[in-house]
């Protein structure tokens, strides 16, 4: 049995497949600006936490007491500066005393400032929203200033990084929407490229893009593979054939079988024809075909 079709003329692509990893941004830290021991940690490892949450508190004793100790030099000082008022006003002593017994008030008094100040410095809050994705310092435990004492993870958008070889430099544009799946969860998705690397790896001789992908779902983890399908070659308005109807001499020339009339009966006839590329078991003809016949 033989069957025939007529050719239909269409756009033909061609994709190629990319493996690619899922990455967060750089997680944030949040850190005690003052040393001291913690006295309250209020979330566990994979909290969620806002920006601005209360995350832990610490044991500001030391500057406790060295107010107190600023409370009693500044009680001998304001004594001190009382009584030189006093004689000051009544022209009794000189003025160098007097203005040395107000100049150490007001010393204390700025130092009393200060270091009020650092019992706000108490309390450590997030510096962003997302999952608390490791405790460093527990309660109970020394905080150091400035030191970390929890990693926090923003997962809520996420993005998907390849390296392309260069070969695919001007085949794929900042903008341009490509297909990503994930195979662990059967998830297909579109994204726009949001970045292209602006240098190549000389080790291996690639760039990076990268595509940002929602995760309201929070399906997508980071370090999750994925795939992405990148159309590195289109034409538009072109044969496209089964390349199984697509045969081969010894001679290496291509060819089809195509119907064409004998008087009142139809026969198969080869035809040479010039092959581009091909994808999904699907072949463009460039050469040899014009659109018209059937195969």
């Amino acid at each position: 049995n033989v069957s025939a079709r007529k050719i239909v003329k269409q756009d033909f692509n061609r994709f190629s497949e990319i493996q690619a990893n899922v990455e967060a941004d750089e997680p944030t830290y949040a850190s005690s600006e003052t040393g001291g021991r913690i006295l309250s940690m209020n979330i566990k490892e994979g909290d969620y936490v806002k920006k601005g949450q209360l995350i832990a508190t610490v044991d500001m004793e030391s500057v406790n007491k060295q107010i107190a100790e600023l409370n009693t030099s500044r009680g001998l000082a304001q004594d001190l500066y009382d009584r030189q008022k006093r004689l000051w006003d009544q022209k009794i002593g000189t003025e160098m005393q007097f203005l040395q017994a107000k100049n150490n008030l007001e010393r204390i008094d700025k130092s009393l400032e200060t270091i009020k100040y650092q019992l706000t410095k108490a309390n450590v809050y997030a510096p962003s929203s997302g999952y608390a994705e490791m405790i460093m310092a527990k309660s109970g435990e020394m905080a150091g200033p400035g030191t970390p004492i929890i990693q926090i993870l923003n997962t809520s958008n996420l993005k998907v990084v390849a390296s392309l070889s260069e070969n695919y430099l001007g085949k794929i544009k900042r903008g341009q929407m490509v297909d990503i799946n994930f195979p662990a969860l059967e998830l297909d998705t579109k994204a726009k490229v949001s970045q292209l690397g602006r240098t190549i790896d000389p080790a291996n001789r690639t760039f990076k893009i990268e595509l940002n992908v929602p995760n309201s779902k929070g399906q997508l983890k980071p370090n999750l593979l994925a795939t992405i399908l990148i159309n590195d070659y289109a034409s538009k308005d072109v044969v496209v054939l089964p390349l199984e109807l697509v045969q081969e001499e010894i001679s290496g020339k291509k060819y089809v079988m195509v119907a064409t009339k004998e008087g009142d009966s139809e026969v198969a006839t080869k035809k040479y024809v010039e092959t581009g590329e091909s994808h999904q078991a699907q072949i463009e003809i460039l050469n040899g075909l014009n659109g018209d016949e059937i195969i």
